[in-house]
């Protein structure tokens, strides 16, 4: 959920999000690259794509497959 700064968080890590709704849920799409170590982590509003951010895998703390 989107709180008052329009920051969401995810295993202690904190993203900005400045198009979200406040106080909405936003759905996360996560797309691993194992070669790089980075993530990037798209943000979704019913259907509106809302921005993306890049991070290191080590930081997500994510089961990994």
């Amino acid at each position: 959920m989107v709180n008052a700064y329009r920051k969401i968080s995810i295993n202690k890590l904190e993203f900005r999000v400045p198009n979200a709704p406040i106080h909405e849920r936003i759905q996360l799409r996560i797309i691993p690259e194992k070669e790089s170590g980075l993530s990037e982590v798209r943000f979704w509003y019913k259907d509106q794509f809302l921005g993306t951010q890049i991070v290191k895998n080590s930081d997500l703390n994510i089961v990994q497959f």
